[in-house]
C-alpha cells in the first residue's frame, strides 16, 4: 500500500478517529472468532466479548457522541458531528452483521458437529418439547407479566440491556377494547440459556434459549386473541453515572441512588429480531426516541453475551484452550524477609497473583505490622484481599482503604466492600472529588528491630492491573513488591495526598497524575529526541491499552522527526498515525490480540544506555493523565529491568501470529510469518516460559 505523505495526512488530520479506532479493536477481537485454529467454544467466547465491548461502547462512547451532537435533547444538524455519527453507525452495523454471520454459519454448526446443540424451536423433538413446556409452566409463566398497552397501561419502563418482547394482537381484549400492542418483560431471575437433561440430549449436550421458550408460548398469554407478530427486543442506554460532587455531602449515598437511575438513562440503541415487522420496530423506535440508524436487526439472540452461559455448561474441554497453570514465585516462607533482600517482580497471569494475596494476608496476621494501606478500583464481589483487610482491621491494625466508588460498572461491588470495611473498623475514603483513583498500590508498614532500636519499615506493592481475583487470571499485568525505602516513602506520600487532600510533597521515583505524569512522559520523550539530535541512538518502546492524548502524540511525532526509533504496542484505540513521511516515519504501532487481554502498561526510554523502565497504571489518554490519580513507577533493579524488557516488550515486537500493524490510513493488517520464518506468539512463549505444565 502506498504510504501517506505528511501532506495527505494533514489533509485527513494528523490524528485518527478515536471511536473508529476503538471499533477497529473490536474487529481484531472478531477476527479471533473467525480463526479456525482456535477451539470453537473459545471462538464463541470471542463473539461474546465483542458483544460485551459493543454494549459498553454504546453505553459510554456513543452516548457521549449523541450528547455532544444534541441541542435541547434533539440531534443538531452540525455536519461534522452528523458525519462522525454516521461513520460510527455504519461500522457498528457492519461489525454486528459479521458477528451474527460467524455465529450462524461457522460457530454453531461446528458446535453441533461436536455434540453441543443450541436448539431452535423447529429442531425440537416431542420429548424435548414436552420437557420445555413443563419447564415453562413451572419456572417461567408464573413470573411473566404481559402488559397490554392502553391509557391505563402505558409503555412500561424498560431496564437497560434487559430482554423484552413486543407482541401485535388482533381482535378485542376481555373488556371489548382493541389493545393492539403488548409488552412482555423476560424475568431476570431465569437463566437465558437452559440446559436440557442429558437423557434428552442426543449425541452430546443440548441447550435452548429462554427467548425461544417464551416465543413458543406467547399465544398462551393472550387467550382469545390472535398473535399477529412478535419480536424480542433490547434497548441500550446511556450508563455513565453523574453526580454533582461539589454539592453532595456523601458520595457513597449519592451513588446508591444514581445506580438505580442508570438502568433508565437515555436510549442509544435498539436491538430487535431480524424478522421483526417494520411497524413494530418503528413503534419501539418512537417509544425510545431513536431514529432508524440506531436500530439493529439481528439474526439470533439480541444479547449474545448470554451465550457465555452455554460455554460455561458445555463440559467439552477439547473445545476450549488447553489448561494453563501459572508459575508460582518462591518467597521462602517469610515474604518480608525475602523483600528485605530483593524486590519481587510478578508477571500475571503467567505467574500467580497468589503471591500478592499472601503478602496482604501475611501483613494482616503479622504482629509486627502496624498499618496497611491499599487502593481499590476493581476487586469483584468476592475477594480474598478485601477479606484480609477486614481481618487486619478486626485485629486492631491501622487499615486505610481508598475505594473508587466511580469505577464504571463496579460501583455496586465497591460500595458493598466500603460498607464491610467500615464495619470492621477500617478507615475508608473515596479518593479525590472529580478524579478517579485508578492507581494500583498497597503499602504495609512494619515495626522492626528490638528494644529501643526499632523503626518503621515500608513494604509496597505497585501494579499495572486491578486487585481483582478473576481478571488477574486473564489480563496480562506486572506487579512489583519492594522494600526500597524511597519507593515506600513515595507510596506513603501518595496515600497521604489521597486522604488529606494536601498537595503531595516531591516524590523521588513515582510519576503521579494529575500533577506530573504527562509532563514527565513528554520530558522523557523530548530527552530521547535531544539524544538522537546529538548523534546517539534514541529509542522508545511503549506498551499501553490506549493512546489518544494529543500532547503526548505531538511529542512522539516531534521525536520521530528528530530520528528517535519508536515502537508502540497499543491494544485498543490509537489515534496516532504511524509511518507518515515527514511526520511519523520512525514510529511503528502494533496491537496484540490473543488468549489473554493485554493490560500491562510499560514505558521504556533508552536514555543514553540508562535504560529507564517504568510500569504504570495509566494509559496515554487525557482522562488518565488529568482526570485520574495514576502512578508510574520505575523498575530500579537491573535484573528486573531486563526481565520487563525480555517478557513485556521484546516478545511483543517479535510476535508474528497475533500481531496487527497499524497503517497510516487507520487500517490494521495482521502479521503473518514470512517464508521460512518460524511462527512466534508472545503469549504462547510466556505461557511456556513462566507457567507450570498442567498435569
Amino acid at each position: 500500500m502506498k504510504p501517506e505523505t505528511r501532506t495527505e495526512a494533514t489533509r485527513h488530520g494528523i490524528f485518527l478517529d478515536r471511536e473508529l479506532s476503538q471499533l477497529a479493536f473490536n474487529r481484531r477481537v472478531l477476527a479471533q472468532a473467525e480463526d479456525p485454529s482456535i477451539p470453537v467454544l473459545e471462538r464463541l467466547r470471542y463473539l461474546c466479548i465483542v458483544s460485551s465491548n459493543l454494549d459498553e461502547f454504546f453505553e459510554v462512547r456513543v452516548a457521549s457522541l449523541l450528547a455532544a451532537a444534541s441541542v435541547d435533547g434533539k440531534l443538531s444538524e452540525h455536519p461534522a458531528l452528523t458525519a462522525n455519527l454516521n461513520r460510527v453507525s455504519g461500522e457498528c452495523h457492519a461489525l454486528v452483521a459479521r458477528q451474527y454471520e460467524i455465529l450462524n454459519t461457522e460457530v454453531l454448526p461446528l458446535l453441533k458437529e461436536h455434540g453441543v446443540h443450541l436448539l431452535r424451536r423447529t429442531e425440537l423433538n416431542d420429548a424435548q418439547n414436552a420437557w420445555l413446556k413443563d419447564y415453562y409452566e413451572r419456572e417461567v409463566r408464573p413470573l411473566l407479566t404481559p402488559i397490554g398497552l392502553d391509557p391505563a397501561h402505558p409503555f412500561p419502563q424498560v431496564v437497560n440491556k434487559s430482554l423484552n418482547f413486543i407482541v401485535a394482537l388482533s381482535g378485542k381484549d376481555a373488556f371489548g377494547r382493541g389493545t393492539a400492542i403488548a409488552i412482555i418483560k423476560a424475568p431476570r431471575v431465569v437463566p437465558r440459556v437452559i440446559k436440557l437433561p442429558d437423557e434428552l440430549s442426543e449425541n452430546g449436550v443440548s441447550f435452548c434459549l429462554l427467548s425461544s421458550i417464551i416465543h413458543a408460548n406467547i399465544s398462551d398469554l393472550f387467550a382469545g386473541r390472535e398473535v399477529l407478530a412478535y419480536s424480542q427486543f433490547r434497548v441500550t442506554r446511556d450508563s455513565d453515572l453523574w453526580v454533582d460532587e461539589d454539592e453532595v455531602k456523601n458520595l457513597r449515598q449519592a451513588l446508591k441512588g444514581e445506580l438505580q437511575g442508570r438502568q433508565f438513562g437515555r436510549s442509544v440503541r435498539l436491538e430487535v429480531a431480524k424478522n421483526c415487522p417494520p411497524e413494530l420496530s418503528q413503534f419501539l423506535l418512537d417509544q425510545f426516541d431513536l431514529d432508524r440508524t440506531r436500530l439493529y436487526q439481528v439474526d439470533g439472540p439480541v444479547n449474545m453475551v448470554r451465550l457465555n452461559e452455554m460455554i460455561d455448561h458445555a463440559k467439552k474441554p477439547e473445545l476450549r484452550f488447553g489448561p494453563f497453570v501459572p508459575g508460582v514465585h518462591p518467597t521462602g516462607g517469610d515474604i518480608f524477609a525475602t523483600l528485605r533482600k530483593q524486590d519481587i517482580l510478578l508477571h500475571h497471569p503467567y505467574q500467580s497473583f497468589q503471591t500478592v494475596i499472601d503478602f496482604i494476608r501475611s501483613a494482616a496476621t503479622d504482629p509486627c505490622v502496624v498499618a496497611i494501606k491499599q487502593t481499590v478500583y476493581r476487586t469483584g464481589m468476592n475477594s480474598d484481599l478485601m477479606e484480609a483487610l477486614i481481618l487486619a482491621a478486626k485485629l486492631g491494625k491501622e487499615v486505610t482503604v481508598v475505594v473508587e466508588l466511580m469505577a464504571r460498572f463496579d460501583e455496586e461491588a465497591n460500595i458493598n466492600w466500603a460498607d464491610k470495611l467500615e464495619q470492621a473498623g477500617a478507615q475508608v475514603v473515596y479518593g479525590v472529588v472529580g478524579l478517579k483513583t485508578h492507581a494500583k498500590i498497597a503499602l504495609v508498614i512494619r515495626r522492626e528491630g528490638t528494644g529501643e532500636h526499632t523503626e518503621l519499615r515500608y513494604y509496597a506493592h505497585l501494579g499495572t492491573g486491578n486487585y481483582h481475583p478473576t481478571t488477574t487470571k486473564f489480563y496480562t499485568d506486572f506487579g512489583l513488591l519492594t522494600s526500597e525505602p524511597d519507593m515506600g516513602r513515595d507510596v506513603n506520600e501518595v496515600f497521604m495526598h489521597l486522604t488529606s487532600l494536601a498537595k503531595p510533597q516531591k516524590l523521588q521515583h513515582i510519576w503521579l497524575a494529575p500533577f506530573a505524569l504527562q509532563n514527565e512522559i513528554i520530558k522523557a520523550i523530548r530527552n530521547e529526541a535531544k539524544i538522537a539530535k546529538s548523534g546517539k541512538p534514541g529509542r522508545i518502546i511503549v506498551k499501553v491499552n490506549a493512546l489518544v492524548d494529543e500532547s503526548v502524540i505531538r511529542a512522539l511525532y516531534a521525536a520521530s522527526q528528530d530520528g528517535v526509533k519508536i515502537d508502540l504496542i497499543v491494544r485498543g484505540a490509537c489515534t496516532l498515525r504511524p509511518g507518515v513521511p515527514g511526520l511519523s516515519e520512525n514510529i511503528r504501532v502494533r496491537s496484540i490480540i490473543g488468549r489473554f487481554l493485554e493490560h500491562s502498561r510499560i514505558y521504556y526510554f533508552r536514555n543514553d544506555l540508562a535504560h529507564d523502565v517504568y510500569l504504570a497504571s495509566a494509559d496515554w489518554m487525557s482522562r488518565n493523565l488529568f482526570r485520574r490519580i495514576e502512578v508510574a513507577f520505575p523498575v530500579l533493579d537491573r535484573a528486573l529491568k531486563r526481565r520487563v524488557m525480555a517478557e513485556g516488550l521484546n516478545p511483543y515486537l517479535k510476535d508474528n501470529t497475533n500481531a496487527w500493524e497499524l497503517e497510516p490510513s487507520g487500517h490494521y493488517q495482521r502479521r503473518k510469518p514470512r517464508a521460512k520464518q518460524t511462527p512466534f506468539g508472545a503469549q504462547h512463549y510466556l505461557m511456556k516460559t513462566l507457567g507450570t505444565p498442567a498435569e
